[in-house]
């Protein structure tokens, strides 16, 4: 059993890596609402709208395929306790070569499907209640991130097998690099340097899926280098089997289904901040955009403590499950504090790079009450996640989509409507309802791991097999 101290040391030093890739990700659309703070308060609104609708399609696509970190992570661990040494044996081998043929192929097809639908959610904007100038401005964003979809899933599914194999690499240069990157396309495609035409928002959008591209090929040559992954390395998708697919299907689809109602409840509460007008819309963008960078952390931490689980699960290590959970709730409850604290000192010190070089009264005014509600959506929302990753490891995805329904379409989405119109609290009732949400579902989950622990206990007591995930 491990000490506590090389517990929490584990499960830090598998988190940050993941943590650094997710960075890489979102660092793409901060530039990009960086940028079009340049551009002004309409194009803040209609780009961060464009951008929220693009990240929710984004993060479902990404749930379809993060159950493969978990599936590998179980292979090995079942192959090192068949061998009674970290070797991988063949069986093992073929196993984990036909997760990675099986999860490009399901990347494939869910990246095509979500990018038709995020051009299609730019024409139905108008029937969602938002401004026409606004929707106008949003289409030619969301038309340009559409083919970046394909690639970033695919960098994905890399990334979950280098996770499952506790091999996730550092990205940090690459992260750092890809900043700068976009920041250069960002500008040439705006103001049309050298030669380029002027495309406004649209090159944005370009520059993002170019960057997505880019950060795929990085991330490939980096697995390909690896000599414990590269032999384990099977792109040849067309030859996946047929079980296999389904097999990452049934676990996808509950997490894809969990991390879009997450994600949904965000749009629906961006769609409600928009009915109060482009400040309210626009304060809301910049903030959730910082609640977006910092969740990152928590996502690492996620995946971190649920790779962790599936390994222990693998090797029958059961007595370690529950501390995992609680170590990885204190690093994050930890760090979302500091963060918080920050927001409090210095309100506008974070706002103001959102906002271009004086930023908007009116909005700084809004987004800078709202940060007080981030404190609290960072660590409902955190712990949550933290809790799915949990009950992932253990194999268990439905549970995580069944009271993330509960806690945000039962709870969170009526909350906000009421708190905004019946209370009369406007804008600020948005966001109230939205944390009450997010702190309803993280209860509601965490109380469903604490079930699943005692049914494992129970079972291991009467002599049962528990298959790891």
């Amino acid at each position: 059993m491990s000490s506590t101290s090389s517990r929490y040391r584990e499960i830090i030093q598998l988190s940050v890596p993941i943590a650094g890739i997710q960075f890489a990700q979102v660092a793409l659309t901060t530039v990009d609402l960086l940028m079009m703070g340049l551009l002004g308060l309409g194009a803040v609104a209609a780009g961060g709208l464009g951008l929220l609708l693009y990240n929710q399609l984004r993060t479902m696509g990404v749930g379809m395929v993060t159950g493969v970190g978990n599936l590998v992570a179980g292979a090995v661990g079942r192959a090192e306790k068949r061998g009674g040494s970290a070797a991988i044996d063949a069986q093992g081998r073929e196993g984990i070569r036909d997760l990675v043929r099986a999860s490009l192929l399901i990347a494939t097809a869910t990246g095509l499907v979500a990018g038709v639908l995020l051009v299609a959610l730019g024409h139905a904007l108008p029937i969602l209640g938002q401004d026409a100038g606004v929707a106008a401005m949003a289409r030619p964003i969301m038309l340009a991130l559409a083919p970046g979809l394909v690639p970033m899933l695919w960098m994905n599914v890399l990334r979950q097998f280098a996770v499952g194999m506790r091999r996730p690499g550092s990205l940090l240069a690459v992260t750092l690099v890809s900043i700068g990157v976009n920041a250069l396309l960002n500008a040439v495609f705006v103001y049309g340097w050298l030669g380029f035409p002027k495309l406004g928002l649209a090159g944005i959008g370009l520059s993002t899926t170019l960057v997505q591209l880019w950060t795929l090929a990085v991330y490939w040559r980096m697995v390909r280098r690896d000599a414990a992954m590269r032999d384990l390395l099977a792109l040849d998708a067309w030859r996946a089997r047929r079980e296999t697919v389904m097999r990452i299907a049934r676990m996808g689809t509950p997490i894809a289904l969990t991390y879009g109602s997450e994600a949904a409840i965000t749009s629906i509460a961006s769609l409600f901040m928009g009915t109060f007008g482009p400040v309210a819309l626009a304060a809301s963008n910049v903030v959730n955009q910082l609640a977006y960078i910092v969740y990152q952390a928590n996502i690492g931490l996620s995946h971190g403590t649920s790779i962790l689980v599936s390994r222990a699960l693998g090797r029958g290590e059961r007595d370690e499950i529950g501390q995992i959970g609680v170590q990885a709730l204190a690093i994050s409850l930890a760090l979302m504090s500091a963060i918080g604290l920050l927001y409090v000192l210095a309100p506008q010190t974070v706002l103001l790079p959102f906002l271009g070089e004086r930023g908007d009264g009116a909005v700084l005014a809004v987004a800078s009450t709202l940060l007080w509600f981030a404190i609290a959506h960072q660590i409902f929302k955190g712990s949550q996640n933290i809790c799915v990753g949990l009950l992932r490891g253990l194999g268990n995805t439905k549970a995580g989509l069944v009271n993330t329904l509960i806690g945000y379409w039962l709870i969170g989405i009526p909350a906000m409507a009421f708190c905004a119109h019946a209370t009369g609290w406007g804008a600020y009732g948005v966001w109230f309802g939205l944390c009450l949400g997010f702190g309803a579902t993280s209860l509601l989950l965490w109380l469903r791991f604490t079930v699943e622990l005692r049914r494992l206990a129970a079972a291991h007591a009467g002599g049962e097999s528990v298959p790891a995930a």
